[in-house]
């Protein structure tokens, strides 16, 4: 009886440990990495031949244009190093939360010394008011009622 009894104990442990490895190793599949502007110009000749990468910043202000190939903006360091910006063109839809001096991450490739980017995410805060309720609050700070 006590064999059976260490011999199923040793089975769960094993796959206790299982199950651990593989959670954890699928957590770090998914996991998702984005390179700063300053991080992408040092590496860029890493990511050659169409390899795809991802690069989080801040839309810079005064570069935003539309262009006939798409969105043509400057991304810079949330540091504040100006001298690190990468030029983007964007070539769909942006989100309608974007704007300069808002967070992107975009995955795309390098062509030309541009980053040629097809995704982009918008970082906001989770402070979130409806457009109306928005515009309330406007009108009521303006007319000075709380």
């Amino acid at each position: 009886m006590k064999r059976y009894r260490l011999l199923a104990l040793a089975a769960l442990g094993a796959a206790v440990v299982l199950l651990g490895v593989l959670f954890v190793g699928n957590i770090n599949g998914n996991l998702v990495y984005f390179l700063t502007p300053e991080e992408a110009l040092v590496q860029k000749s890493d990511f050659v031949d169409g390899r795809r990468l991802q690069i989080g910043g801040l839309v810079q202000e005064g570069s935003v244009e539309s262009s006939p190939d798409g969105l043509r903006f400057t991304v810079v360091s949330d540091s504040g190093l100006e001298d690190a910006a990468v030029p983007v063109v964007y070539d769909g839809s942006p989100a309608q939360l974007f704007r300069p001096g808002i967070g992107v991450v975009m995955e795309g490739t390098w062509a030309d010394g541009t980053f040629d980017a097809d995704t982009m995410i918008v970082k906001h805060d989770e402070n979130y008011a409806p457009p109306e309720a928005e515009a309330q609050s406007e009108e009521s700070e303006l007319e000075g009622v709380p």
